[in-house]
């Protein structure tokens, strides 16, 4: 099938997009240490797939106890704030646009990872089962069990809420596009909507009113700080990764995109199950996201064109988001609009330098 659909103009929010052909945020972890900051390879990485409707990048922690992996990157400083003004300039010279992931890791990090050594913060005190990516004595990154976190104090949540907000003005004034939040994965937003990592008894946790508090809370504030064309946020609804399992959450996947849907953001951002080993979505499921979300919806999983065409042409989606095809075809788009076979993914290439031990993560999408 020709990527018809797929190579048509969309507007989110506050751009238009040449296209529909999206590259995912994909976790690279080539950024320098310490200070986290983009290095010229990730200049040249964004620049070269500037023929993306829109590059989202990797996730990007908003502050030092948001990091969750050795070699990620942060927007919380200034010299963040100028090396990624290198990136943002180089996409936008090859007529490009690019969105920002922000990103807290919340439990899926390591003591070695957090200033001063301290536990990782998570909604409870409840080890994922889950490993992430540290130094070894030799500086490599290697592969480890993420470390038992400690539970934020209510209190401290305005301060979290804060930092989400901080790192959306240093994003603008780095010059992109848009930021999108990260809810998925088993991070820390999505960790507060679990009843599996969330036990509080606090306004922020039990029902599932309580469980995505404070992820409404941080979309307003993200708001608040840029306007709502501005923003979009991923979920990953009835999704297994991260050591959680939310298959069985479809009233939590309702009702907080029903409430987003009331923001009027930009985009609304899903990753499918299936690409982490997860049960495909049945267009029913689909086809209820779409009645309580009528803005643009951007799809990420196991994506082929045939399947993208479908879907956009049968309005359950408006855009794809692709991740590995892009790593190994920065003209994604132009390939797809040729019918041009494409490279395929090298898993070898898949983060900075490999990781030792990376074929225990399912895949690599942020």
């Amino acid at each position: 099938m020709q990527a018809d659909k797929l190579l048509t103009p969309l507007h989110l929010g506050a751009v238009t997009l040449a296209n529909r052909v999206l590259m995912a945020p994909l976790t690279r972890l080539r950024n320098t240490e310490p200070g986290d900051v983009p290095t010229a390879l990730a200049t040249e990485y964004y620049r070269q797939r500037a023929g993306a409707g829109l590059i989202i990048n990797e996730g990007t922690h908003i502050s030092p106890t948001a990091k969750g992996y050795a070699g990620a990157p942060g927007i919380y400083s200034e010299e963040q704030v100028r090396a990624w003004r290198e990136v943002t300039d180089a996409v936008h010279a090859e007529g490009g646009k690019i969105a920002i992931q922000l990103w807290h890791t919340g439990r899926i990090s390591h003591t070695s990872l957090q200033p001063n050594g301290d536990a990782p913060l998570a909604p409870s005190a409840i080890k994922a089962d889950s490993n992430t990516n540290i130094r070894d004595e030799m500086g490599q990154l290697v592969r480890s069990p993420t470390s038992t976190p400690r539970a934020l104090e209510t209190a401290e949540i305005a301060d979290l809420i804060e930092d989400y907000r901080r790192a959306t003005d240093n994003a603008r004034r780095a010059g992109f596009d848009l930021v999108e939040i990260h809810g998925a994965h088993g991070y820390l937003l999505d960790q507060f909507l679990s009843p599996a990592a969330n036990v509080r008894t606090d306004q922020y946790g039990g029902s599932v009113e309580n469980r995505a508090r404070i992820v409404l809370e941080v979309l307003d504030a993200v708001i608040a700080e840029w306007d709502a064309d501005h923003v979009g946020i991923r979920l990953s609804p009835l999704g297994v990764f991260n050591g959680l399992s939310e298959t069985d959450q479809q009233e939590m996947a309702l009702y907080l995109i029903g409430e987003i849907a009331k923001r009027n953001i930009a985009f609304l951002h899903l990753s499918e199950p299936d690409w982490a080993g997860g049960p495909a979505w049945p267009d029913e499921f689909r086809a209820k996201i779409r009645a309580i979300y009528p803005h643009p919806i951007i799809a990420a999983g196991g994506y082929t064109v045939d399947k993208a065409e479908r879907l956009i042409g049968a309005g359950l989606i408006d855009a794809v988001a692709f991740g590995r095809p892009f790593i190994a075809n920065p003209d994604l788009p132009a390939r797809f609009a040729r019918g041009a076979e494409l490279n395929p993914p090298r898993p070898e290439t898949f983060y900075g330098g490999g990781a030792e031990g990376y074929t225990d993560y399912p895949a690599l999408a942020d």
